[in-house]
């Protein structure tokens, strides 16, 4: 199997496990922000416990990377919080589809990142989603749910393109679980003082559901999408992407 092959395949898997999500905001009764810390926690934690077992050398190449992935870390912070507070205000399919709008970002950044051609097929596919997102807004009224959801949504999507970009840059350098282990890790640092004012009360189950998050839904799939862009355009993975969407409407449709 070519490396390409194999990269559209670990993008894929990592966009299934993406798309089911979602469900866990619903699942969960805690705040988005602690939901968040468990998730990037458990993630960092089960990826940082391969590497020991492994002995694997995760060192950087340079002060400016950790800085960069550092930078990326809170952004992450920020990324699913909001995204998990659109999923509890208001559906799992306005944030899965307000999320997934985020090609929409990637089309005009990419090439300026990237010094490549702005594509009129790809500008294209950029209005359609455009449009699509501005179908499923019932009204423009911050006193509506769905509308305060979209916001969000639409929040979790600009972040997430922005990642996503400079995710590429660095998964020429380093494996995604090397990128993946050290961008939750500071995401946990940064979520972490909000359980100085606030420590919801957690059952068995809540603790089962955050772990299987943490280290299935994030740490192993963050580092197959970002691995599988060492070889595929961050265009090309999302539209990949968008079908999160359909595996979280239809398994939230479904459970």
């Amino acid at each position: 199997m070519d490396i390409h092959r194999k990269s559209l395949i670990e993008i894929h898997v990592a966009v299934l496990l993406f798309g089911l999500t979602g469900l866990f905001g619903k699942f969960l009764s805690i705040p988005p922000q602690h939901i968040v810390l468990g998730r990037v926690f458990f993630a960092s934690l089960s990826i940082g416990c391969f590497f020991v077992i492994k002995r694997q050398n995760i060192r950087l190449n340079s002060v400016q990377d950790y800085v960069v992935v550092s930078a990326l870390g809170a952004l992450l912070a920020f990324h699913w919080t909001a995204f998990f507070t659109s999923v509890q205000v208001s559906t799992v399919a306005i944030a899965l589809l307000t999320f997934s709008a985020y090609p929409i970002f990637v089309t005009f950044f990419e090439p300026i990142m990237f010094h490549e051609k702005l594509k009129i097929i790809d500008v294209a596919f950029a209005l359609i989603m455009f449009v699509g997102v501005i179908l499923i807004v019932p009204e423009f009224n911050l006193a509506n749910n769905l509308t305060i959801g979209t916001i969000w949504g639409m929040s979790a999507s600009v972040t997430f393109a922005i990642m996503s970009l400079i995710n590429r840059k660095l998964a020429s350098s380093y494996e995604g679980s090397v990128i993946t282990f050290y961008e939750q890790g500071v995401a946990s640092i940064v979520l972490l003082p909000i359980l100085i004012f606030n420590r919801p009360e957690m059952r068995l189950l809540d603790w089962g559901l955050i772990a299987l998050l943490g280290v299935v839904f994030t740490g192993l799939a963050h580092s197959l999408f970002i691995g599988g862009m060492k070889t595929v355009r961050a265009q090309t993975a999302g539209i990949i992407a968008s079908m999160e969407t359909v595996y979280g409407i239809a398994s939230a449709a479904v459970i």
